[in-house]
């Protein structure tokens, strides 16, 4: 399956980067910044000469990981972060039209967990949780050995749950820092690294409400499998124990035996994961 040469892309709000996958090898990688300012025709025009420049005869079909809402029947993309104009742009239509082979489309969220399902630690699973720590807690759902979107591509929205006065978001990404102890999470990692003891207390209490989510994750879909991506990340060694402590009064101990709980390692994880979002749509066939 992994013998074609898959384009993938990743779409940010102010660059995008792409490379060419085949097999388990990310090749020839690339990247520019956009002008995210810019017209839909102008940004469009950005994402044509990244692909131009990787695509060749023997490119099966194309990838796109974009940070917005998709409708994943009509493959339209809405409301892209951080480029105003991309408000309904039917991205798949415009690029087959050029390069005449197939191409997917998901939010960055979801290529994320595929990455690490073909590429990364969710290999040997059948069923896991991509869970982005970032500006937002976003996550992508494999279960059954293929990604589940949802019917408005709406699937694995945790963060979004309400928790305590608020929902998950709020206390369990990097916003956790700014909205309770009114400070950057970049400073509070520096401090903690340098072991001061205020900002280490502070990740306790950030691994006690991600423990909290992952609960809730358990209870609705019972993964073996839970992969931390984003920046936050970087503070594992800070959280993982408070998590763990949250955890570990799970309801149902026989999940707890089974789930592992991984951080991601993947380099271009977000390359990868739109370029696997073709070996995900051959499950269909």
């Amino acid at each position: 399956m992994k013998n074609n040469n898959v384009i993938g892309i990743d779409l940010g709000g102010t660059n995008v980067r792409a490379g060419m996958v085949q097999e388990d090898n990310l090749i020839n990688i690339k990247s520019k910044k956009i002008n995210n300012n810019g017209t839909v025709e102008e940004v469009l025009e950005d994402l044509f000469e990244l692909t131009d420049a990787l695509i060749n005869n023997q490119t099966a079909a194309i990838g796109i990981g974009v940070p917005g809402l998709i409708d994943v029947d009509q493959q339209l993309v809405y409301d892209v972060v951080n480029i105003p104009s991309w408000k309904e742009v039917p991205l798949q239509k415009w690029m087959e039209e050029r390069y005449n082979i197939p191409v997917y489309i998901n939010n960055d969220a979801n290529c994320f967990a595929l990455g690490e399902f073909y590429f990364g630690k969710g290999k040997g699973h059948s069923s896991m949780i991509g869970l982005t720590l970032g500006t937002g807690l976003g996550s992508g759902i494999i279960i059954n050995n293929q990604l589940y979107s949802g019917a408005n591509c709406g699937a694995g929205e945790f963060g979004m749950v309400p928790y305590l006065e608020h929902c998950f978001e709020y206390y369990a990404s990097g916003q956790f820092f700014q909205n309770v102890f009114h400070t950057d999470g970049e400073v509070v990692f520096d401090l903690a690294s340098n072991g001061a003891l205020d900002a280490l207390s502070k990740y306790d209490a950030f691994g006690t409400h991600l423990g909290n989510a992952i609960k809730m994750i358990l209870f609705a879909l019972d993964p073996s499998c839970i992969i931390l991506g984003g920046s936050v990340r970087k503070g594992w060694p800070y959280f993982e124990k408070t998590m763990w402590n949250s955890i570990n009064n799970f309801a149902y101990r026989r999940s707890l035996k089974k789930l592992q709980i991984e951080v991601s390692e993947l380099e271009n994880s977000g390359i990868l994961g739109a370029a696997a979002l073709y070996y995900d749509s051959l499950k269909n066939v």
